[in-house]
């Protein structure tokens, strides 16, 4: 689905390897995303995997928009 050309912009931006991003990516696969306590865990996991703090307001209304389908379809975009 995504190409080395979208793991390296990816790792530039974030600075976590492609490595740990498919690891996460196999590790949520079988969750529940719909699920409040499982999407604040995995928010804090990429928080902590790129060093950047997440508030409680704007991991609130990441999960909200989550919860209500207001995920951008195509991610390759927003990097």
């Amino acid at each position: 689905m995504f190409g080395d050309n979208f793991f390296k912009r990816v790792e530039n931006k974030t600075n976590v390897d492609k490595k740990t991003i498919l690891s996460l990516a196999k590790k949520i696969q079988n969750t529940n995303m719909k699920d409040e306590k499982t999407l604040r865990e995995v928010i804090r996991e990429i928080s902590k995997m790129t060093g950047k703090d997440v508030s409680q307001e704007k991991e609130d209304k990441i999960i909200n928009n989550i919860l209500k389908d207001k995920v951008p379809q195509n991610i390759d975009k927003m990097f």
